[in-house]
């Protein structure tokens, strides 16, 4: 009798400001489609299972979206201490939305004990232009990521679908997990993939990227 598939498990938190995409973001990764009503976020857990290259083994993928809002600070402060990678997400129409990733950083860095985190700043909206209310150009937030914060950035858009792949790319790369998955994670909806969705969850236990 053969022993049971070993599984991994790898939390990847999303956090920024309310409306900034997070959750669109997530959305076009898990199901390549955008819905352009927005529902504001009560924390939701996407769990997934992927088969691992050639050992047989699998990788449980715990995705969590976070409310904007942060109503409650003691289950954020345990998500911090114990998840493995971070998005930071802003939209590069919301100058203010920069500024809470920037304070989202700091209590990141504080509260693991200046220990470093992985983690991946995002700029959402990425297919808008000046015109269309753009007003944080991609070169300086990078400059600014990996000059100052050590960090990784990637600008992607759910609406187009344009890197959303390449984000969640980024948070594993952080961790050290993208040589683990099979290819089906970058087709986000391969038939080695299982998922489902919780609301609340308990909680437990640099390849920068710009889209043009």
């Amino acid at each position: 009798m053969s022993p049971p598939a070993r599984t991994n498990t790898v939390r990847l938190v999303f956090l920024g400001a309310a409306g900034v995409g997070k959750s669109a973001l997530i959305h076009r990764f898990l199901h390549d489609s955008f819905e352009r009503k927005y529902t504001r976020t009560v924390d939701e857990l996407h769990v997934l299972e992927y088969a691992v290259t050639g050992s047989g083994g699998k990788v449980r993928l715990e995705i969590l979206d976070t409310s904007g809002s942060y109503s409650f600070p003691a289950m954020r402060e345990l998500c911090i201490r114990h998840s493995d990678a971070f998005a930071l997400v802003y939209a590069v129409d919301d100058p203010g939305s920069l500024a809470e990733v920037q304070r989202l950083r700091d209590e990141i860095l504080q509260l693991r004990g200046g220990k470093g985190a992985p983690i991946v700043v995002v700029g959402s909206k990425a297919d808008l232009s000046e015109l269309e209310g753009r007003v944080l150009p991609a070169a300086d937030v990078m400059a600014t990521v990996e000059d100052q914060w050590d960090a990784d950035f990637v600008e992607a858009s759910a609406r187009t679908g344009g890197n959303a792949v390449g984000v969640f790319r980024a948070l594993l790369q952080r961790v050290k997990s993208t040589e683990r998955l099979s290819p089906a994670v970058w087709r986000r909806r391969g038939r080695q993939c299982t998922t489902s969705v919780t609301k609340r969850p308990p909680l437990k236990k640099n390849s920068s990227c710009i889209l043009s």
